[in-house]
């Protein structure tokens, strides 16, 4: 007679790709936990920052801010001369970094030959130069700029400056945006007979200008905003006239860190107002980035 034992129930016990299907998963989740916290982190100071600067100087954004002069009644002193300075400085950089800056890229990346010890010795430097602090290079313009050569305490003196803060910047984003251009393009060219000046000229510079425009107006964003460098070599923290390219400046920069110095809590108003006008010119310069990058990208 055939008699039936009862099964007897085991524990399961999952196989070794289930245990690693779900430690994956779950290391998958607190990575993508961390990366959501720290986001929300960056973007929640931003956003108080912000709300603050707003907050306290609103009340202080008018007419005046952008008219006046400085003065030391609070309730007449703007930030016109500052402001004027600011735009003579971002332009005077962006005439001389930009071209200097994607020539030098050119250069690097079209004819640069790297078995040659100069040709390294400049990019060891440039990428060197990119992560020096501004108050070195403020420095460095009193010594040589100021004083020996004797330019004086200018606003073309702080341009000069500024263009060797941002000019590093300049060189990397338009060499990262010439290597993006495929190199069939140049094949192409060549096989057409066009020379290496043509084949620079008319397809790789056209190709490459949405990334060297995108690179340079982000360098010219920081250049606005420096002030180390600009207190270093003469910009002084009361003018009361619009500058000139040789006289005397302050920028907007330093006229709100000399603002934020008062003990009067309504200067503190007008450095918040100050901040926020900074903010949307520094907001403006990248919108235009963003634009000129979105619109002349080119997808191979």
């Amino acid at each position: 007679m055939t008699t039936f034992e009862p099964a007897v129930e085991r524990d399961y016990e999952p196989a070794p790709e289930e245990h690693t299907r779900s430690s994956r998963a779950w290391k998958n989740r607190l990575f993508k936990g961390a990366m959501l916290l720290s986001m929300l982190v960056a973007f929640g100071t931003l956003a108080v920052l912000l709300v603050d600067i707003v907050s306290t100087g609103w009340s202080a954004l008018d007419w005046k801010l952008l008219s006046n002069a400085p003065s030391t009644q609070p309730s007449e002193a703007g930030a016109k001369p500052a402001i004027l300075a600011t735009l003579y400085l971002g332009a005077l950089v962006l005439l001389l970094a930009v071209p200097i800056g994607i020539l030098t890229a050119i250069y690097l990346e079209e004819y640069a030959d790297r078995r040659r010890w100069w040709n390294r010795l400049i990019e060891v430097n440039i990428q060197n130069l990119a992560a020096v602090p501004s108050i070195v290079y403020g420095i460095l313009g009193l010594a040589f700029i100021v004083r020996g050569i004797g330019i004086g305490r200018v606003v073309f003196a702080g341009a000069l400056i500024l263009t060797l803060v941002v000019l590093p910047t300049v060189v990397v984003a338009s060499r990262e945006a010439i290597r993006a251009v495929p190199d069939s393009i140049r094949q192409g060219a060549f096989a057409l007979g066009a020379t290496k000046w043509q084949v620079v000229w008319r397809q790789v510079l056209p190709a490459a200008i949405p990334g060297m425009a995108t690179g340079s107006i982000l360098a010219l964003s920081r250049a606005v905003g420096e002030t180390a460098p600009l207190i270093m070599v003469g910009a002084v923290v009361y003018v009361a006239f619009n500058p000139t390219l040789l006289g005397e400046y302050t920028a907007l920069p330093v006229q709100i860190y000399n603002w934020t110095k008062q003990p009067d809590t309504e200067f503190q108003t007008l450095a918040a107002a100050g901040a926020i006008v900074l903010l949307v010119i520094v907001l403006s310069m990248n919108a235009v980035a963003i634009v000129v990058r979105n619109r002349y990208r080119r997808k191979w």
